[in-house]
């Protein structure tokens, strides 16, 4: 298994397994490994037991079976305020009645350090999350994200060997969330920490991972870059979660599809073929073909939804062929400015042919 580009393996999880109930994994069979000055992402649903796998790196609770090892020493026996990890959550857990700088000092009076150390270190970090001049507010006083950022100062005042981040963006507002999560990235790249971050959103996963390892039932999936998980997902169900439901059989693919760009493997599970949402780049409305027909592949079906989403439209058509039962209900995001032009002609049950990129189709496990 890869251990990515940014360094020596520092964690290594090997065959954890963990059930509360007889019979009912929430993990089963658990091996990955974390490079020095990574951040890894644990992705999933919820249920897939990416907390309870984050709960037992930081200490928390406790493996059925496996092992942890960090920098070659097992953990094991290493209790959680010994295993020197900072942690995260989503409720923050500040101090509501402390100040600013109480909050983010209690790390290191904990450790014992010296007033003079604790207070350069907390104006340290503080001016590292753009906090600077907080030392004596009120968390009362704070906004949301500027909790976040005092939580965030907190756990990385006493240096800690491994970042343990669990659902940390997930109480904010979504335009909040995105701009929270690229300074997130921005901070740890910047200190060289080694971060693990758990998350059910896809788009916070893709920019603050350096890896994603998504997770089903216990499971992990899929191991990879971001754009290598979004670009190949391992399986169907990476595919839907992702939010890619294009999905359709290798034989359908090829007859409703000119030019398809495939060639069917010999596996001894029929593949299925994906097609990205944001695979179209022509449109041609009525009876006409796109105008790179002749060479690219394209499809024809009928509208039968146009939903304006912003920056893109969500196109639904319905494809049919007379080779293949049944209709194919196909969902395309086209950007507002490329549809804009075809939008007259784009009525409910009107027929429509879409020109696609090849590089948006690949096969996937079923």
């Amino acid at each position: 298994m890869a251990i990515g580009e940014s360094g020596r393996t520092m964690l290594t999880v090997e065959h954890v397994s963990k059930a509360y109930t007889a019979g009912q994994p929430v993990l089963n069979d658990i091996s990955l490994r974390m490079a020095e000055g990574e951040v890894l992402c644990l992705l999933g649903p919820s249920g897939c037991g990416k907390s309870t796998l984050l709960r037992i790196i930081a200490g928390l609770e406790t493996a059925d079976t496996g092992t942890l090892t960090l920098d070659g020493r097992d953990l094991t026996s290493i209790p959680v305020h010994r295993r020197h990890f900072g942690l995260m959550f989503q409720d923050f857990a500040l101090f509501p009645h402390r100040t600013v700088a109480e909050n983010v000092a209690f790390g290191l009076r904990m450790a014992g350090m010296a007033r003079k150390a604790i207070a350069a270190r907390v104006a340290e970090v503080l001016a590292l999350v753009a906090l600077e001049g907080y030392e004596d507010r009120s968390i009362f006083a704070l906004s949301g994200g500027e909790r976040q950022r005092v939580a965030l100062a907190r756990s990385l005042a006493p240096n800690p060997r491994l970042l343990m981040l669990d659902e940390p963006l997930g109480s904010l507002d979504r335009t909040l969330r995105d701009e929270l999560v690229t300074e997130l990235r921005s901070i740890l790249k910047a200190i060289h920490v080694t971060a693990l971050y758990v998350t059910h959103d896809q788009q916070e996963a893709f920019t603050i991972a350096d890896r994603l390892v998504v997770m089903r039932k216990g499971e992990i999936e899929q191991i990879g870059a971001p754009a290598v998980v979004y670009q190949q997902p391992a399986s169907a169900f990476v595919a839907r979660f992702l939010g890619f439901h294009n999905l359709l059989s290798f034989s359908h693919a090829q007859r409703i599809i000119p030019n398809f760009p495939l060639e069917e493997a010999a596996t001894e599970t029929p593949l299925l073929i994906m097609i990205r949402p944001d695979a179209v780049k022509a449109i041609a409305c009525g009876s006409g073909q796109p105008v790179d027909a002749e060479t690219a592949p394209w499809l024809v079906g009928r509208v039968q939804q146009l939903v304006f989403l912003g920056a893109a439209y969500r196109l639904t058509i319905t494809a049919t062929h007379a080779a293949v039962p049944g209709a194919l209900h196909l969902s395309f995001d086209i950007p507002t400015i490329q549809i804009a032009p075809h939008l007259a002609g784009l009525t409910v049950d009107s027929l429509v042919a879409l020109s696609l990129e090849s590089s948006a189709i690949c096969s996937i496990q079923p």
